[in-house]
C-alpha cells in the first residue's frame, strides 16, 4: 500500500521544453487545480532545477488520491499535454515516489 502522509518525486523534463513545461504550469487548468483538491491532495509543490521538476505534496491516503485522479478526464488530458515535455510520461498511478531519509519536524 502506497498510503502516506507526505510525498516527493522527480520528473526529467526534456532539455529543450523546460520553458514550456514552466509556462503550462504557471497557467495550470482550474478544473484539474479542482480535481487535484477533490482527490484529497494539499500542499502540492513543484520545484525545478536544470531540467528536473521535485514535486512535494501531502494526502492522508495518497493510493486513493492517485486512483481518484486516474479516473479524472481533466487529468488523463493534463497528462497527455505533458507527455510531450518530459523525457517519460507519467503512469496512470502516478509517479514514482521517492523515499524519504530525513524528516525534521
Amino acid at each position: 500500500m502506497r498510503s502516506v502522509a507526505r510525498a516527493a518525486f522527480t520528473l526529467r523534463i526534456k532539455p529543450d521544453r523546460v520553458d514550456e513545461y514552466v509556462a503550462a504550469h504557471r497557467a495550470v487548468w482550474p478544473d484539474l487545480r479542482e480535481a487535484i483538491s477533490a482527490a484529497g491532495i494539499r500542499n502540492y509543490s513543484i520545484f525545478l532545477y536544470e531540467n528536473i521538476a521535485f514535486g512535494y505534496l501531502e494526502s492522508d491516503d495518497l493510493e486513493r488520491s492517485w486512483e481518484a485522479l486516474a479516473r479524472e478526464g481533466v487529468n488523463q488530458r493534463w497528462q497527455d499535454a505533458m507527455a510531450d515535455y518530459l523525457e517519460a510520461r507519467v503512469a496512470d498511478e502516478g509517479p514514482t515516489l521517492l523515499p524519504e531519509i530525513f524528516r525534521l519536524d
